[in-house]
């Protein structure tokens, strides 16, 4: 069973982008159907990256290895419906005008925000192979660890853009700081143990 696990999640994964292409190809996607696939695109973005981060105090709550297993993937998960967001706003908003991106992150600052998660993903996306993690050594860890600013930024660039109707950012703004206020609990109290010569749990 344990060797299904791997092809079920990415399957599973997957079905949000298939649902999109299919309301896509039955022209299902309301009056504004550019807004909508921005919103779609975004939010599974943040779902995803969400879900990524809860694998490790899973793997700890439950002290089930299988958890962390599967982190990998659903990063590289979130990173892909990062791009098809930063897609939709490239190919239907700007038209493919390259030129005129530098000028709507300067310009705009919710743009700024969400390009710059989307950036810190595509690095971690970049760095993600074994062969990236021995390179790297122990700065892989402190780049991975922008993964939480990510979240954060990511947050912060739905509320920017719901403005009024801000409950699904609140919600996945909460999940954010509950992850990592429990990292930074395991991490006060993972040295509190080394100090007094305990073992981490």
């Amino acid at each position: 069973m344990g060797k299904l696990i791997k092809p079920i999640v990415f399957v599973i994964a997957l079905i949000p982008f298939l649902v999109l292409l299919i309301r896509i190809l039955q022209n299902d996607l309301g009056p504004d159907p550019v807004q909508e696939l921005s919103l779609e695109t975004g939010e599974w973005t943040l779902r995803f990256l969400i879900i990524a981060l809860a694998m490790t105090p899973l793997r700890r709550i439950t002290r089930q290895v299988v958890f962390v297993r599967h982190r990998r993937m659903l990063g590289l998960y979130a990173l892909f419906y990062a791009t098809l967001h930063f897609a939709v706003w490239l190919g239907f908003l700007l038209e493919f005008r390259w030129f005129a991106i530098l000028e709507e992150i300067i310009e705009r600052p919710y743009i700024t925000v969400g390009f710059s998660a989307y950036v810190i993903l595509l690095a971690l996306g970049i760095t993600s192979p074994k062969r990236m993690v021995k390179k790297l050594g122990k700065n892989w860890k402190r780049l991975h660890r922008l993964v939480y600013v990510a979240a954060i930024l990511g947050v912060l660039h739905l509320l920017w853009i719901l403005r009024l109707d801000i409950g699904p950012a609140v919600f996945y703004g909460t999940v954010v700081v509950v992850l990592l206020g429990y990292r930074f609990w395991f991490y006060l109290r993972s040295r509190t143990q080394s100090k007094n010569g305990s073992p981490n749990a």
